[in-house]
């Protein structure tokens, strides 16, 4: 069970940010930082689209509306590669079941998705456009920090993980509104691009 903590905490930050995991965790792998990363992450064919797709998401997600529909297409993109990590995280240790470790990894990533999107969403109805700006540098820096500081104290990360994360599900419960009115200003978008179904006739 000992790469349980390394394991949740991976699958934490896929959620917010799959592609900066594979590559710090690859990175760490490459350099001799831990051995606790399995040879696959530390690919070089790996390494190179993990950083290809972090700059991409590092633009779209700082872009209103944007970032919601990056969000969207992620899905189910962050779940598996929780799930994927947190695999090759087991089986790499053999201390905990591939499935077990997949079925944690997956889970928490989807639950901190599930933080991230909505929580776009409900700024998203903020008419300025820093704010995503700013919490998006803070979800970077946040992963990136946790991310390295698991390399070393793997239990104390997985703690600040999971106090995060049941602090994000808490706030989120309170911006359900704000996200309702984002979602109904989205659908009311989408009804004005779409063209007039009928051509009014003149009258006789």
């Amino acid at each position: 069970m000992s790469v349980l903590p390394l394991v949740f905490t991976s699958g934490w930050a896929s959620g917010i940010n799959a592609y900066a995991v594979v590559l710090l965790l690859g990175v760490f792998g490459a350099t001799g930082v831990s051995d606790d990363v399995p040879e696959t992450l530390q690919r070089p064919e790996v390494l190179a689209i993990a950083g290809a797709l972090f700059l991409c998401e590092a633009v779209a997600d700082k872009i209103p509306y944007v970032d919601s529909a990056w969000d969207s297409v992620h899905t189910v993109v962050r779940p598996v590669a929780g799930a994927w990590v947190g695999a090759l995280l087991a089986g790499h240790s053999g201390s905990l079941s591939d499935v077990a470790a997949g079925l944690i990894g997956g889970s928490t990533a989807l639950a901190s998705h599930t933080v991230k999107a909505g929580t776009r969403m409900a700024i998203n109805t903020s008419p300025e456009p820093f704010s995503n700006m700013i919490v998006s540098m803070a979800e970077d820096l946040g992963v990136g920090g946790i991310v390295s500081f698991a390399m070393f104290r793997p239990e104390a990360a997985a703690i600040i993980a999971a106090v995060l994360l049941i602090a994000g599900l808490v706030v989120l419960f309170f911006l359900v509104s704000r996200i309702r009115r984002f979602l109904r200003r989205r659908a009311q978008r989408r009804e004005e691009r779409r063209p007039a179904s009928r051509v009014e006739r003149p009258p006789d």
